[in-house]
This record gives structure tokens, sequence and C-alpha cells, in this order.
């Protein structure tokens, strides 16, 4: 690898980091990409080839992730939404929804006992929502079904 790609991993990883800090402020691609210092079209490039999805979208997977723990808890969807920044209940319903596929309101009720008797460092792991819903309803099945 060149030194040049080893410095920009560590440029997105930097704002990687940042996403992952401060899920809950308000970021757009441009202050994404002035962390990683870079200009905001060459970073959403560079990082959708180094992690697989735009910066965007690795925003709200994580916004929903922190969200899906809140909702947990038992915190209401309204809150949880604007806890984990995000500003239109129903664009983070709809985003809920399309990584998970159920929709908040049904994910909070629902029962979530496995995920209470496992290491929080596991349940992190396991309850990471993913953009393929149909493998995550798959593998849950699977689960229950062992």
């Amino acid at each position: 690898m060149a030194p040049q790609d080893l410095a920009n991993l560590a440029h997105l990883r930097r704002a990687r980091d940042l996403i992952d800090r401060e899920y809950a402020c308000p970021l757009d691609v441009p202050a994404m990409a002035r962390h990683a210092l870079m200009s905001p079209a060459h970073f959403s490039r560079q990082f959708r080839a180094g992690y697989g999805e735009t910066p965007y979208n690795y925003l709200m997977t994580r916004r929903i992730e922190r969200a899906m723990a809140l909702l947990r808890a038992g915190m209401s969807v309204a809150d949880a939404c604007m806890a984990v920044g995000c500003t239109s209940l129903g664009s983070f319903s709809s985003r809920f929804t399309e990584l998970l596929g159920e929709p908040p309101s049904a994910y909070r009720i629902g029962e979530h006992h496995a995920v209470t008797a496992m290491p929080a460092c596991v349940a992190k792991v396991r309850t990471r929502p993913t953009r393929d819903a149909s493998s995550r309803i798959r593998e849950a099945a699977r689960d229950s079904a062992a």
C-alpha cells in the first residue's frame, strides 16, 4: 500500500470516529470532509470505497443503532429520534423501517430479552442495523429456532 493510501485511510478513520462520537450533532458531508482534510466529493468517494457506504448512510446507521438501544430502554420514539440527532420523525421512522424491517414503535414494544442477557459488546455487534433487512429477519428466525 502506498504512503498516500495509508494517509487517506487515517484521514477517513478520523472522520468515521467523528461520526461515531458526534452522531447526535448536526453533521453534513462538508463538515466530515473538513475533518478528513479532503474536498467533499473526494471524501464521499473515498469513504464509500473504504467503508462500503456513503458518509451520510454511515451516519444514519449509527443514529439508528443508538436509537435502538434507547427504544429498548423504554424511551418514546419521538424522544429517541431527537436524542440521536434526527430532526424529522418521518425521515427517522422511514430509515429505521428500511434498515430493520419494522417501524420504531413496533421495535420499542417488542421483546428484547436476548439482547439484555448478552454482554453489551456482543449486543452491539448482533443488533447493528444493516442495509439488508431481509437477511436480518432470516438470521433472527434462525436464531430463535436454535
